[in-house]
Order: C-alpha cells, then sequence, then structure tokens
C-alpha cells in the first residue's frame, strides 16, 4: 500500500497487477466468501462472531477455574500461580491474536485476491513458523522464568508455586502455538466455527482435567499448581492432530501440504509483517500487567494479589475483542484483498465501535459492583479494598481499552499493526511510569497509581484512532 503517513502500510499488490479470477473452492468457502465481500455489514459482523462467543466462554471459564481450584490450595499458590499466568497468556494471545491473525490476514488477503494456490502454501509455513516459535517460548521462560518471578517478587512458597505451573504449561508451548496458528488458517477462510469448538472442547477438557489433576484422585497423584498446566497442554496437543486433520483431508477450503512445499521467505514475510508487530503488541499488553504487578508488589503482597484479581478482568475483556477481532480481521483483509476499500473501512469502524461498546459496558458493571468480579477469586478483605478500588477507577476505562483492542485488530485487517505495537508501548511507559510517579513522588497512593492505568487506556485507543484514520487507499482505488 502507499501509505504517505507510513503509519500502516498494506500489502496489496501493486496498483497495475489485476487479481486473478479466483481459483475453485469448497462452496462453503465461497460462501462466506461472499458474504464478506457483499453482505451487510454489521450482521455479517455479528454472524461470523458468534461462534466465537464460545471462544469468550472457552477464556473465561479457563480463567475463573483455574483460579477457583488454586485458590483452595492457599493464598501463596494463587499468588505464584498469578505470577505465572500473564506468561501463559502472553503464550496463549500471541499465537493466537497476535502472530495467528498475521496467518488469517495472510490467506484471507490471498483467497480475496482468488490466489488459492498461494493460500496453501501459506498454511505450511504457518506450520513451520508455530513449531519454530514454540520452541522459542519454552526455551526462554524455563530458562529465564526463576529470574522474572524473582524480579516480580515471588520468594518461597509463592515462587514454588508459579515455577511449577510455568514449567509445565511453558514448555509445552509448541502445541499451544500449533493449535493456534492452525485455527487462524482455517478462520481466515471465514469459518469460525470449527476454531471455536475445537477450543471450546480443549478448554472443557482442561476443566475436567485440571481437578483431578492438582487435587488427585484415587491412582491419580495430585501435582498441585503444575496439574493445572497439564490440564492445558494435553487437550491443545490432542486439538492440534485435529486440526492437522481436517486441513489435509480436503474438507478445507485451504490445504496443509508437507510434500512439494518449498519453504519461501516471501510467505513467511506475508505472514510476519502483520504477526510480529502482532505478536509485541500482545507482548507488550502482558508485559503491561507484569511491570504493573511488580509496582504493586512493592506495597506488600497483599496489595499485589488485590491488583492481579482487578487486572485479572482485563484477560476477559481480550478474548470478548479476539472473537469479534478475528473476524474483522477476515472481512477487512477479504476486502482489503478484493480492493473493495471503502468497504473494508467501513467493516473497520463497525466492529471497533461493537468491541468498545462491549468492553465499556462490562467496565461500568464491575466499576459499580466489583464483588461481582472479586468474589470469584478470594474473600479476603485486603483483596476486596485493593481490587475493589481497581476496578472502582479503572472499570470505566475499559471502553477505551475496548476501542484499542478493535482498532488493533484493523491494522491487522489492513496488513500491518506496527501503530498498535507504538500505542500500546506508549500506554505501558505512561501507566508504569505514571503509577510510579502517583505511588513515590506525588504520594497519591494506591488511587493514583489506578489513574495512571487508566489514563494509559485512553491514549492507547486515541493513539490508534489517530493511526487508522491515517491509513491511506492506494491510488488507483476508488475511494
Amino acid at each position: 500500500m502507499n501509505d504517505r503517513s507510513a503509519t500502516i502500510s498494506s500489502p496489496s499488490a501493486s496498483s497495475t497487477i489485476v487479481p486473478a479470477a479466483p481459483a475453485p473452492t469448497k462452496p462453503g468457502g465461497a460462501a462466506r466468501t461472499k458474504l464478506m465481500l457483499e453482505g451487510p455489514i454489521l450482521p455479517t459482523l455479528l454472524r461470523l462472531s458468534a461462534p466465537n462467543v464460545l471462544n469468550f466462554l472457552a477464556f473465561v471459564g479457563m480463567i475463573t477455574f483455574d483460579g477457583f481450584f488454586l485458590g483452595r490450595l492457599g493464598t501463596d499458590v494463587l499468588a505464584g500461580a498469578s505470577l505465572a499466568f500473564p506468561f501463559v497468556m502472553l503464550v496463549l494471545q500471541a499465537t493466537n491474536s497476535g502472530m495467528g491473525n498475521g496467518v488469517s490476514s495472510a490467506i484471507a488477503r490471498a483467497l480475496g485476491g482468488g490466489k488459492r494456490d498461494r493460500a496453501d502454501a501459506l498454511v505450511f509455513h504457518a506450520v513451520v513458523l508455530a513449531l519454530g516459535l514454540g520452541a522459542i517460548f519454552a526455551c526462554a521462560f524455563l530458562f529465564g522464568g526463576p529470574l522474572l518471578f524473582r524480579g516480580m517478587g515471588g520468594q518461597d512458597d509463592m515462587l514454588a508455586a508459579a515455577l511449577a505451573y510455568a514449567n509445565v504449561a511453558l514448555g509445552g508451548a509448541v502445541c499451544i502455538c500449533v493449535l493456534n496458528f492452525l485455527g487462524n488458517a482455517v478462520r481466515g477462510t471465514g469459518n469460525m466455527t470449527l476454531p471455536a469448538s475445537v477450543l471450546v472442547g480443549c478448554v472443557v477438557a482442561h476443566i475436567a482435567l485440571a481437578p483431578l489433576l492438582i487435587f488427585g484422585a484415587g491412582p491419580v497423584p495430585a501435582f498441585g499448581p503444575a496439574g493445572a498446566a497439564w490440564g492445558l497442554v494435553l487437550p491443545f496437543a490432542v486439538g492440534s492432530i485435529g486440526f492437522i486433520w481436517y486441513l489435509r483431508s480436503g474438507r478445507s477450503p485451504v490445504r496443509l501440504n508437507f510434500r512439494g512445499v518449498t519453504p519461501r521467505w516471501e510467505l513467511f514475510a506475508d505472514i510476519l509483517k502483520v504477526g510480529v508487530p502482532g505478536l509485541v503488541n500482545i507482548a507488550v499488553t502482558n508485559l503491561s500487567v507484569m511491570a504493573l504487578t511488580a509496582v504493586a508488589a512493592r506495597l506488600g503482597r497483599d496489595v499485589a494479589l488485590g491488583y492481579a484479581m482487578g487486572a485479572r478482568l482485563e484477560y476477559v475483556l481480550q478474548p470478548i475483542a479476539f472473537g469479534v477481532g478475528t473476524t474483522i480481521v477476515a472481512m477487512v483483509g477479504t476486502n482489503w484483498g478484493a480492493r473493495q476499500y471503502r468497504r473494508a473501512r467501513a467493516i473497520a469502524w463497525t466492529g471497533a465501535a461493537l468491541v468498545a461498546g462491549v468492553c465499556g459496558t462490562i467496565g461500568l458493571i464491575v466499576s459499580v459492583d466489583p464483588g461481582i468480579w472479586l468474589g470469584l477469586f478470594s474473600n479476603d478483605a485486603d483483596v476486596f479494598r485493593v481490587g475493589g478500588l481497581y476496578l472502582h477507577i479503572v472499570g470505566p476505562a475499559y471502553l477505551f481499552f475496548g476501542l484499542g483492542l478493535g482498532l488493533f485488530y484493523v491494522a491487522q485487517g489492513f496488513g500491518r499493526g506496527t501503530a498498535a505495537a507504538i500505542a500500546n508501548a506508549t500506554r505501558l511507559v505512561v501507566s508504569a511510569s505514571g503509577g510510579l510517579v502517583a505511588i513515590y513522588w506525588l504520594n497519591l497512593g494506591l488511587a493514583g497509581f489506578f489513574a495512571a492505568v487508566a489514563i494509559g487506556f485512553g491514549l492507547y485507543a486515541a493513539l490508534l484512532v489517530v493511526a487508522v484514520v491515517r491509513v491511506k487507499t492506494p491510488d488507483s482505488a476508488n475511494p
């Protein structure tokens, strides 16, 4: 894309190239592509996003049930798992809505331009990237985890619980990467139902396995916090095998081939130019929670745990955004690839407003009654005091967090998410540095710290609005 602002660029072809006629594809895939190109925008967004409600429920189930079960082992175990949890969510989200959306965007743009062979080849390249990224995650966290957790305030039983949980969950990162990359390959064809169903199946299996492996029963020993991690890794391994079978069965509009495919840097780059900024953006989102947890930990364990339980709600808002966002990526990418630029922009703003509205509503509810959320994890008075103050102050700002998340997916649909990563990094700096200034310089205490977090969300949304407005249509397009 010819982007004079150099803020977000599109990978669409040169204006002198006419898209090839669409290659023959499965009837279901052709119907979904037609719907994304011609269907009414809001009803189509809602229709394609509906199966992703299952994604939301699945993530909420994992987030809440893990906290519920681990909390029964004591405060130290729950606090330790809370140190490791942002890293596990980093892997889940980085490979699903970060790098994974690079896969979805590339395949959607290939299919929108009628390049079926290219879309097939992209699936193979996605598998290779998933294996490599999974190995990197596993090595980085297995060797660097102890240092990171100590830096976040972990020690003694709290540190032991964090390591027990993380060593298994992050050591099995390859299973998470393969499942999420292949799920996004399917989403790039417009099929949201199958990936949602597989993910729900994995999480249901996790919820069933986790208490058994945590507490033990009969011949099954009690693994403690490591049991929750095994309950995550094993279902994801089975789900990965299921996706490989589907993509090789001939039932999908795109096919995974292992023979006769030569790795090409150009195809890796098509995924990475969207996926790397997306991964950075997700990493920054999780680093924000880690950094702010470290700031809170300086004020005591109870403050750190209260903040962590309040901020844990943000891990619920992100899968909500993901449910609509994956549809935004597919619809914007398909229309941009087909050179329907005006429609792509209309989809972008409609989808972002939808995400902002849902997240903002949830924020207002928990701001008024924080116990709705905090009561799921603890009945400790200090946790309620700190977590409640956090939600009172930050909850209304979830409107802006939702808008920023929605525009993050818009940027990926256009073909590159660099502006989203920069905006999120700015949010991290403002929230963390502003929180430290509020506590140690202005003596505003926890209220000032949490206000800095809320201001960071507002800045995040504002920067992304500016970035998306500045996206330029190729000169050859009719605006």
